[in-house]
């Protein structure tokens, strides 16, 4: 039986300082891991239907071939796992801002660290997704103008509430049309929102992407009672 409370790791970072967590949950008896930049709760391991759900979408219209992909944000991993978890993929680069996040994985703090770092087709990579998805040299440091199948991001809250302002570029049709650069004919670009479906904002990624959709994601709330819901946007090539 673990504790009732730990706080794992603790650092000061850029962007503020972020803090890995585990508490016992009172009604299951579970560990439940936690991120924190300064107040704001990033993830919790008690809620990964919405980040389960990214994976599974981003990738469902892709065709049966190996497929190369992206993850924006890897926080407690469970897109990447989910990523992983499809047969077709070859492999997967996991774009971090964070090298602590990515250390909690190496060093196997949190649940899926050792089965990410131990996947020979995953690689965690520590950057700024959003100056990678705007430089001419592409979203792979390690070998510029590589163009993927399918991009995952889940960093910000929703493209109208971002962790930093310089992310808001992307959410514009012309950091989607960077962004859009990366990707193989047909490819995928799969986002995660906090918030409900955005007219706005789908209107930006029709002026982008032929073929856009919204998919609102329900899961069960047991910290409020009854439901909740992210978004997850899609838009194909």
């Amino acid at each position: 039986m673990s504790t009732r409370f730990e706080e794992i790791d603790w650092r000061p970072t850029p962007m503020g300082d972020i803090s890995l967590r585990r508490r016992r949950d009172p009604g299951s008896g579970a560990d439940v891991y936690e991120v924190k930049l300064g107040d704001e709760f990033l993830m919790s391991s008690l809620f990964t239907a919405g980040e389960i759900a990214l994976a599974r979408l981003g990738l469902a219209p892709l065709p049966d071939t190996g497929l190369d992909v992206v993850v924006g944000g890897l926080g407690l991993g469970y897109t990447a796992q989910a990523a992983l978890a499809d047969p077709r993929v070859r492999s997967l680069t996991v774009i971090e801002t964070l090298a602590e996040v990515i250390e909690w994985h190496e060093r196997g703090y949190v649940p899926l660290g050792t089965e990410l770092t131990s996947d020979s087709r995953c690689r965690l990579v520590q950057g700024d997704f959003f100056a990678l998805a705007g430089d001419g040299g592409g979203l792979d440091p390690h070998e510029p103008g590589r163009r993927f199948h399918a991009v995952l991001l889940d960093v910000d809250h929703s493209p109208r509430h971002v962790l930093h302002p310089a992310h808001a570029a992307l959410y514009r049709p012309e950091g989607l049309r960077a962004l859009a650069r990366w990707l193989h004919p047909d490819g995928v670009f799969a986002l995660w929102s906090n918030d409900p479906p955005d007219e706005e904002f789908e209107a930006v990624l029709a002026e982008v992407f032929p073929n856009t959709e919204s998919h609102v994601v329900d899961f069960p709330n047991p910290l409020q009672g009854g439901d909740a819901t992210n978004t997850v946007y899609r838009a194909q090539m």
